[in-house]
């Protein structure tokens, strides 16, 4: 007569190997199958409820609630960045601190922007600009000596305050026939924010223009 098997009296390792033994011997081993998509629950399945079954449909956008979006109107004059309205004679709008830098160069300011340019131009000095340089006191009396030459055209002014950065810029964005002649790098990084206006400044101990590229005088890029 057979004696059933009991594991009692045995080793653990003997009765965990017989046990691997015997569940190797009754299922077959199964490879891993690798790159092997996940099976997806089909929408007819009974576990998905009614309504998630059904495709979600995209609403039309209703015209009267669309939204309007406000652009501010691009200038007439401008052709892509291209400026229409510049040409000679150039009207150029000078800064407080480029008269001063010009006479610390030793630079006669007409004709200075003559050499850069190769054509006639009009400096214009605005009330604020003016305002700024008697402010200064006795230490810029030429350099108001030289704003109240007759060469120079006057820009009235009618907002408060003797502030010029606001008062050129209102001014450029408003009139693009203007080039801005300043040596201020805040007031130049405002500038370069609207298209189409050159900036004037000083480089090695001359005149040099920015974003004109059609000027004889202009820096090769």
């Amino acid at each position: 007569m057979l004696k059933p098997i009991t594991t009692e009296g045995t080793p653990k390792c003997l009765t965990s190997f017989a046990s691997c033994k015997i569940s190797d011997a009754g299922k077959a081993k199964k490879t891993r199958n690798f790159a092997v998509m996940k099976r997806m629950i089909s929408l007819k399945d009974t576990r998905i409820k009614a309504q998630d079954r059904e495709k979600k449909k995209r609403k039309k956008p209703d015209p009267q609630n669309m939204k309007i979006r406000e652009l501010p109107q691009a200038s007439s004059a401008l052709f892509f960045q291209y400026n229409t309205q510049l040409g000679p004679p150039y009207h150029v709008i000078v800064d407080t601190n480029f008269i001063n830098f010009s006479i610390k160069n030793k630079l006669d300011i007409i004709q200075s922007m003559m050499d850069c340019l190769y054509a006639k131009c009009i400096p214009y000095i605005t009330d604020c600009v003016l305002g700024e340089l008697e402010k200064l006191g006795r230490k810029y009396r030429v350099a108001l000596r030289i704003v109240k030459d007759p060469r120079f055209q006057r820009i009235p002014c009618l907002h408060k305050g003797t502030y010029a950065d606001d008062c050129i810029m209102q001014r450029v964005t408003q009139h693009k026939c203007y080039i801005v002649a300043t040596c201020d790098k805040e007031l130049k990084r405002r500038i370069r924010k609207i298209p189409g206006v050159p900036i004037m400044y000083l480089q090695q101990h001359r005149y040099s223009i920015e974003r004109m590229p059609d000027a004889f005088g202009a820096p090769r890029t």
